[in-house]
């Protein structure tokens, strides 16, 4: 039922929002509770005789301000890290740039973007690309870089991050268009990541954006996967390739040294033999040159001992059958394989001409004077039996 509903016995109100004590008080005075405290300070000043409400005194506006005044200038410090660097804007335009430390800026009036020029950022890309080839190819690039001009990176674009992100896709995506899918997947990586890089840059400069390209990192790529396991075998193909290359070069830088002995020595050895040759040519030539005044006082003589001396060198080493024609009526017995077994010797056993020395030629002299009338005789004999 209501709180004052007719009929309620003349008891009091029993509103318990409405005060009780009869007295109705309203909300508590700002300005009266401002006068109570500085009052309490000493500074508020002589009251009204007629109980009239006073204002705030000057003096206390006066404090008031010097209050707001120190707490703005202790608001103004703020202090820029080591890795950082201060853009300062006043009133929402560049002012100037500060370095790390303890600074002071007027609240209200300059603001601070504080900007990291230490530390590398990174920045990935990854996407299907289209080959030169027109194959399709899974590309992965990590970009590396930090900033050298915080103005340029906040002030000439907007989003330096982003635009950054997308010039590296345009540059990849440009790059690996002019290239073939093998030379992306296999051995022309290298050159993937050097060209990107420098288009990279070359995309860039333009626009100033307070940005140094560190490094970039060209990951594996990769065929999509309904075509891998074919990839997979050439790319394991190429690296059989190399190997076989590496395998090759190892043996040739083994082999090549051992080859160059080998023509080294056999060099040596036929300038040895040439100059043996030579020697043994001057030799044979200088006893010719001694026997020549010998041949011209016996000319015969000299002849048939020349003559017997290469008989003697000839038969030494070639087998001899001796026959005794006439008056013999014995039965001969020629062992030809023995005969044939010894002709196949080597023709290197055989000797080189070989002309007497001076004592041979003396020794032959002797013998020859001591029998040339023997011989001439015999001669005689045989011619007469003949006849």
């Amino acid at each position: 039922m209501a709180w004052n509903q007719p009929g309620n016995g003349g008891n009091k109100d029993r509103d318990p929002w409405k005060n009780q004590g009869g007295n109705d008080q309203g909300p508590p005075d700002l300005d009266e509770a401002l006068r109570k405290f500085f009052a309490k300070l000493g500074l508020g000043g002589n009251k009204g005789s007629g109980g009239g409400k006073s204002g705030i005194p000057a003096k206390g506006i006066g404090i008031i301000a010097v209050l707001a005044v120190i707490i703005w200038f202790i608001a103004g410090f703020y202090t820029v890290k080591e890795a950082d660097r201060g853009v300062v804007l006043r009133f929402g335009n560049f002012h100037t740039l500060v370095e790390s430390g303890l600074h002071w800026r007027p609240v209200f009036v300059d603001t601070v973007e504080h900007v990291d020029v230490n530390n590398i950022r990174s920045d990935s890309t990854e996407g299907f690309m289209l080959t030169q080839d027109e194959n399709v190819v899974v590309v992965q690039l990590d970009v590396q870089y930090r900033v050298v001009d915080p103005r340029n990176y906040l002030f000439n674009v907007d989003n330096a991050d982003q635009v950054l992100s997308r010039a590296t896709d345009s540059a990849l995506r440009y790059v690996v268009g002019h290239t073939t899918m093998d030379e992306v997947l296999t051995r022309g990586r290298e050159d993937v990541r050097a060209r990107t890089l420098d288009l990279l840059e070359r995309t860039i400069d333009p626009y100033s954006m307070g940005l140094q390209i560190v490094d970039i990192n060209l990951l594996p790529a990769r065929p999509p996967e309904e075509v891998k396991e074919a990839f997979d075998d050439a790319i394991a193909a190429q690296e059989d390739e190399e190997r076989f290359i590496r395998e090759a070069e190892a043996y040739a830088r083994e082999v090549e040294p051992l080859a160059r002995g080998q023509v080294r020595r056999m060099l040596q050895e036929a300038q040895a033999y040439k100059e043996q040759i030579i020697l043994e040519a001057q030799g044979e030539v200088a006893r010719f040159n001694e026997l020549l005044p010998q041949y011209e006082n016996a000319p015969q003589v000299t002849r048939e001992r020349i003559y017997l001396d290469t008989l003697q060198d000839l038969y030494a080493k070639t087998p001899k059958v001796l026959v005794d024609v006439e008056g013999s009526n014995n039965m001969m017995y020629l062992p030809l394989d023995k005969i044939l077994e010894k002709q196949g010797r080597k023709v290197n056993d055989l000797s080189p001409l070989r002309v007497p020395t001076d004592s041979n030629m003396n020794q032959s002299r002797n013998s020859a004077n001591g029998s040339s009338n023997s011989t001439d005789s015999g001669r005689t004999n045989t011619r007469g039996g003949g006849r």
